[in-house]
């Protein structure tokens, strides 16, 4: 199987860093984009600016592949999606050449003439990666590794409360009233003299209530109404002056005095159980009957998950809560704690009972939230070198991670009195005030 290439899923950040790393090594990858470029996923979010600097943003062996061609990394500034994509992500890319292809689908992974069940001899036989093009063509690829980096962003998170879209969230999404992406400038813009409604408690939601409260700010009839299922805590808008990536914690601070200055509405403790059509507009309503205005359009953004249905005949090993792996779980539960940044981690923690199989970037932290470039790129140096039969290098840090600036759990679900989710780092954190709707 040495002749054989390590095929990376995804041509997006991490997908592209693997490669390069795996080519440093000696190994021959081949990515599968199911795009039509590098960094489709990023090519979605292409307006929205970065809360990483630049210098978080490119891998070492990336940098390196890039040095013949004259290319000068950017030493400073925090990009936006459309730069990150054309002046890092597409020279990476066009440096690769042949190692990269895309429009490309993977519909499975399997292991050449054994399902999951059939244990003799399975090391012994390579990987079969099943793609499919755009015109219906098939075509089996056989590989001594895969690396799926193929990310979570086509598997948003629904609004419905219960990890299941809401009753009529779906029509309602198909008949333009929802969407799952942060509003472009345009679409902000257009918002004007409407109600807009934010579920959802992460960057992504930050960066919409920010976006939305400037346009509340030129057209006060504008509203924007801010949906969170959970209390407001300390924790609530980020680390604030205390993350170490200013940037990051700076869309806490903002959200939060949009808050405070009136231009959105914060709504808590709202567990969305439908979304009714009525006269064209959606009504959100909770679980316990109470229902917002009607409103013209609903932003969801309250994460994703991964798609493990291509998996299905490999022996991963999943953490029953996160669907990540059972090696890195405890670090990154939400649940349990968010003291700081995750532990950097490789090989070791992200192997499974499938050996020389691997789930990585923001896919290998399941459903839990803010994954980091850096720790991506740590992820794929370790699984190279181990796939390179450096095990030395493979269990060696070279990463050190910011601090998120929050030492809590995931918040308090129903109130102050249900002290059970309290954090790693001591009680529940105490109750917030502001200017918010409901309770």
């Amino acid at each position: 199987m040495s002749e054989l290439p390590v095929v990376v899923i995804g041509a997006g950040p991490l997908g592209l860093a693997a490669a390069a790393h795996l080519l440093e090594r000696g190994l021959v990858p081949l990515v599968l984009e199911a795009g039509p470029g590098p960094g489709s996923a990023v090519e979605q979010w292409a307006h929205v600016r970065t809360f990483s600097p630049w210098p978080e943003l490119v891998d070492p062996a990336a940098a390196r592949l890039l040095e013949p061609t004259g290319w000068v990394a950017p030493a400073a500034g925090f990009p936006t999606g459309r730069q990150w994509v054309d002046d890092y992500l597409a020279p990476v890319a066009a440096a690769l050449g042949e190692h990269v292809h895309y429009g490309t689908r993977v519909h499975a992974v399997t292991r050449l003439g054994r399902d999951r069940l059939v244990s003799p001899g399975r090391a012994d036989v390579p990987f079969v990666v099943h793609t499919g093009g755009a015109e219906g063509s098939e075509r089996r690829i056989r590989a001594r590794a895969v690396v799926d980096a193929s990310g979570t962003w086509g598997q948003p998170n629904p609004a419905g409360a219960a990890g299941v879209p809401a009753t009529g969230e779906r029509a309602a999404a198909d008949a333009g009233l929802v969407s799952y992406v942060p509003p472009t400038p345009e679409l902000a813009s257009a918002a004007a003299g409407k109600h807009v409604v934010v579920v959802g408690s992460g960057h992504s939601a930050m960066t919409a209530v920010i976006q939305l409260g400037e346009v509340v700010r030129e057209d006060p009839s504008t509203r924007v109404t801010w949906v969170l299922r959970r209390g407001v805590t300390d924790g609530t808008f980020g680390g604030g002056a205390a993350d170490e990536l200013p940037q990051r914690g700076a869309l806490g601070v903002r959200s939060r005095d949009a808050v405070e200055a009136g231009l959105v509405a914060l709504l808590t403790g709202f567990r969305t159980e439908r979304v009714d059509v009525v006269d064209g507009r959606a009504v959100v309503v909770a679980e316990d009957g109470r229902a917002l205005p009607p409103a013209d359009h609903v932003v969801v953004l309250t994460g994703f998950r991964p798609d493990l249905s291509f998996l299905s005949e490999m022996r991963i090993e999943l953490d029953p809560i996160l669907q990540a792996p059972v090696r890195l779980a405890p670090s990154i539960d939400p649940n349990a704690h968010s003291c700081g940044s995750v532990l950097p981690h490789g090989a070791t923690e992200l192997a499974h009972p499938e050996q020389d199989l691997y789930i990585v970037g923001m896919k290998s932290y399941g459903r839990a939230p803010t994954f980091l470039a850096m720790t991506g790129y740590e992820q794929v140096r370790s699984i190279a070198a181990e796939l390179a039969g450096d095990h030395e290098a493979a269990r060696r840090v070279e990463l050190t991670l910011p601090d998120t600036g929050v030492c809590n759990g995931a918040g308090l679900f129903d109130g102050p009195e249900d002290d059970g989710a309290a954090g790693c780092c001591g009680s529940a954190p105490a109750t917030l005030t502001l200017n918010t709707i409901g309770g």
